[in-house]
């Protein structure tokens, strides 16, 4: 044969599965159950303090094991975010409607921004150092989104080092 093809396959579609078992282990696993609850847990590194959300079960920074569990939150405040355009589902499956916002979150009392979609404003009034509180909605594990306070912004000095 000369190697040469009339036809040559270029695609191949075929039908996958994955199934796997995720284990969350123990930092992850206490954090969840505390979502359960509607409370926002992480955990303390005995060497720098920092508070980790989720917790990790060791600091990154310090690689030393983390055991203190600290509930943070449930408000915090935006230090940073994007405006989506592209369409997404919430936690319970219904859609988001576009534009929406998500952001970076310093919840009171952890070390580092978490994730989360903020609504309840109009896009263009979302800002670096707006206060907001959890949405939780019936039977969900985690907060839906995020919804201003009403209380005054954070001052910049407040949340710049968790950029």
């Amino acid at each position: 044969h000369d190697g040469v093809f009339p036809d040559p396959v270029t695609t191949l579609t075929a039908p996958a599965r994955l199934d796997y078992t995720y284990t969350p282990g123990r930092a992850l696993g206490r954090h969840l159950d505390a979502l359960t609850d509607r409370r926002i847990t992480g955990e303390r590194c005995p060497s720098c303090r920092k508070v980790y959300v989720p917790p990790r079960g060791a600091c990154p920074t310090c690689a030393v094991a983390t055991r203190e569990q600290v509930e943070v939150g449930p408000r915090g405040t935006v230090t940073t975010f994007c405006v989506v355009n592209i369409k997404a589902k919430n936690a319970g499956n219904a859609a988001v409607d576009v534009p929406y916002v998500y952001a970076h979150i310093a919840l009171d009392g952890a070390g580092l921004a978490l994730h989360g979609r903020i609504a309840g404003l109009p896009c263009d009034q979302v800002r670096m150092g707006l206060r907001v509180e959890p949405v939780w909605t019936e039977g969900a594990r985690h907060p839906d989104h995020y919804r201003p306070t009403g209380e005054p912004d954070a001052a910049y000095d407040t949340y710049k080092e968790l950029l």
